[in-house]
């Protein structure tokens, strides 16, 4: 069984950074996407970032993009975000999610989500 869990967000003033980490387990050698996505209460959720272990490509959100990084730790099963530059429009629960079902990603977004945790709260004050 696919778990994640999402951790290191914080209060953080404009202009700082954070890095998430989402502790993955149960992952096989089986091709999948993986990344993260944030939500705030009465929007749509809202892909971050995203990687396709088929084709190796990671994607951005262009609010996130050059702010971001995301990145990955094989022999620790973690991905992390490393948010610079924070702005307060960053402010969101923030999820790691991952997807067997179709191992691409839509853009910054994973075309399917069939596994996801718990999120971690980032607030950026103005």
């Amino acid at each position: 069984e696919v778990q994640l869990q999402a951790s290191g967000g914080g209060l953080v003033q404009a202009g700082g950074s954070l890095r998430l980490s989402c502790v993955t387990s149960g992952f096989s050698s089986r091709g999948h996407a993986i990344g993260w996505f944030r939500r705030v209460p009465g929007k749509e959720r809202e892909g971050v970032s995203c990687f396709s272990s088929e084709d190796g490509s990671t994607n951005y959100a262009d609010s996130v993009k050059g702010r971001f990084t995301f990145s990955r730790d094989n022999a620790e099963k973690t991905i992390y975000l490393q948010m610079n530059s924070l702005k307060p429009e960053d402010t969101a629960v923030y999820y790691c999610g991952a997807s067997y079902n179709y191992a691409y990603c839509s853009g910054p977004s994973l075309y399917g989500m069939e596994y996801w945790g718990k999120g971690t709260q980032v607030t950026v004050s103005s």
